[in-house]
């Protein structure tokens, strides 16, 4: 998620609303994470590579 995105003020003016996101953000606190284990090795590719990559000349 972009910095940005995240420091931008939100005006809720509804009630309903406002319980509902409130309700979103505490199901969200109350979930966990699951780790996982890639299975294929990653790599950056930049510039030309990236045209290599798809077969483009």
């Amino acid at each position: 998620m972009a910095t940005k995105s995240m420091l931008k003020n939100v005006d809720i003016k509804d009630k309903r609303l406002a319980r509902t996101f409130v309700e979103a953000l505490e199901n969200a606190g109350a979930k966990k994470y699951t780790s996982v284990q890639l299975s294929r090795e990653c790599t950056e590719i930049t510039g030309d590579k990236i045209k290599e990559f798809f077969g483009k000349k």
